[in-house]
């Protein structure tokens, strides 16, 4: 191995480290508790090694986000192939989504709350949110009805998805009832 390929493998090492450390510490603290001087004590590095990799706190969000994101595709898919059946395809996505969204509160936030200064729903947008919503879509087309647009239908699904998830972490919403709820948005929007 070169010497090249070395500092490469290592610099990739340290941006993989930042990004575990703040997600750790968004988990356990809240995004609030992210700052590049508690991070550089965490790693045992300085903050200019910190900035070398990310020029602020909004990148290291962006970068969460995106390992969020293909982590959420991830479990989408395995939920939906691990199903039977349409109905429940769907049913398992939905579940994983929610159950996604409760364990990894500070990821969720990093993924649709926070700037992390990623594009959604443009050119620019990473695979790894394209993948996110890939996930949704791949199972939630063969369920929008006739005449619906496939896209067009999972985006109204992915934002109740979206707001069953924020609204019972806010405590809006009882959590006992969580999967009555998912009874009904598949009951109610997938046709099958």
């Amino acid at each position: 191995m070169s010497v090249r390929e070395r500092k490469q493998r290592e610099r990739a090492e340290r941006e993989r480290l930042i990004v575990a450390t703040a997600r750790e510490l968004a988990e356990e603290q809240g995004w609030d508790a992210v700052t590049t001087r508690r991070l550089a004590e965490r790693i045992e590095y300085s903050q200019p090694v910190l900035y070398s990799h990310f020029r602020g706190k909004r990148e290291i969000i962006g970068a969460v986000a995106l390992e969020g994101a293909a982590e959420l595709a991830a479990e989408l898919r395995g939920a939906s192939a691990a199903a039977e059946g349409a109905r429940g395809r769907v049913t398992a996505l939905a579940r994983a989504y929610l159950d996604f969204a409760e364990r990894n509160p500070a990821v969720y936030d990093a993924m649709f709350q926070l700037d992390g200064g990623l594009a959604f729903a443009a050119e620019d947008t990473p695979g790894a949110l394209k993948e996110g919503f890939a996930a949704l879509l791949e199972t939630l087309r063969d369920v929008a009805g006739d005449g619906v647009e496939p896209g067009r239908f999972t985006e109204v699904f992915w934002a109740s998805l979206h707001g069953l998830a924020t609204l019972t972490r806010a405590g809006r919403l009882p959590a006992g009832d969580a999967e009555a709820r998912v009874e009904l948005l598949v009951g109610r929007l997938a046709v099958v």
